[in-house]
């Protein structure tokens, strides 16, 4: 960001991928049985059947949909706790979800990241601003403030953090403005959390018999450099010690032999590769000064698994 960029507030980015991304581990889908990887979304070679059409695409969306609200349904109904609170048995906003995560599926935000911390965080904002505004005396005739800032605020916290779950949206806003929802509190986390489990589990499946899901897990970029760059500068330095030993060894088998002494090694210049991009087969490496939305980065991902 140059100088401009740095004073002109409509110029600021938030990135926390730049910074998270390499600290968390690289994904372990490779090294998974081909049976477990492939329902987790992972996929060595591109599909040679082509895309599918609409009507397959619909098919499968259809028994997803039915499939992931049925199941969270009845599981709620055989959970006591739920019963004695008065748990809604399906919370509305999983109705928009379900058609994200079975329809939409190549979406950024049907990804698992986006569909659960989405929800994650919009239910504990939702829950916050409803008890900040039922300490008024007033609380039912504000009420419909306190809806509207949670879910700005909800939307506001998620596109911050790459979590944006538009279904979630309406978690913040039922949070305060349902009484059915607004009644549980914290206990909302609950059935939240176990909702979004129970989809997610149930797109794997079902995604996955003809398409792909997810894309990703956490983000389309790669994960894990920082580790794997100490990694390889550690090998690196060990292979620097064997050979500068090797050459040591050689040149006094030389001079003792009565042979010219070998030549000095020649420094090794070492270029970054801080400004390309770099697409290959199953990789995607973004230099940390470009910014590009979910959408450009999983076109980039889509056009590597087809090399």
């Amino acid at each position: 960001m140059g100088a401009q960029g740095r004073t002109d507030p409509f110029r600021w980015h938030v990135d926390i991928d730049r910074h998270l991304n390499p600290l968390l581990p690289a994904s372990i889908l490779p090294r998974l049985p081909h049976p477990v990887a492939h329902f987790l979304g992972y996929r060595s070679h591109p599909s040679k059947a082509g895309a599918l059409g609409n009507v397959a695409v619909v098919f499968w969306a259809a028994i997803g949909v039915f499939a992931s609200l049925a199941i969270i349904g009845g599981v709620a109904r055989h959970i006591p706790s739920f019963a004695h609170r008065a748990v809604p048995t399906i919370v509305g906003s999983f109705g928009a979800a379900a058609v994200l995560d079975f329809y939409a599926i190549e979406s950024p935000l049907a990804q698992p990241r986006n569909a659960v911390f989405g929800q994650l965080i919009s239910a504990i904002i939702g829950v916050a601003v409803c008890k900040l505004f039922a300490l008024s005396p007033h609380f039912q005739a504000i009420r419909w403030i306190g809806a509207s800032l949670a879910c700005a605020a909800a939307t506001a916290v998620m596109g911050l953090t790459g979590t944006v779950h538009p279904p979630a949206g309406a978690t913040a806003l039922m949070a305060v403005l349902d009484d059915d929802v607004a009644n549980l509190g914290w206990f909302l986390l609950a059935p939240i959390m176990l909702g979004c489990g129970l989809m997610l589990a149930t797109a794997l499946l079902v995604n996955n018999i003809q398409r792909r899901f997810p894309y990703y897990w956490w983000s389309p970029e790669e994960m894990g450099t920082r580790w794997k760059k100490t990694e390889e500068e550690h090998k690196g330095k060990e292979g620097a010690a064997a050979s500068t030993e090797d050459m040591v060894s050689e040149r006094d088998d030389r001079n003792s032999s009565g042979d010219l002494e070998a030549p000095e090694p020649q420094p090794t210049v070492e270029f970054t590769d801080d400004q390309k991009l770099f697409v290959s087969k199953g990789h995607v490496q973004i230099p940390s000064s470009m910014y590009l939305t979910f959408e450009e980065k999983l076109v980039l991902e889509t056009l590597s698994q087809r090399l």
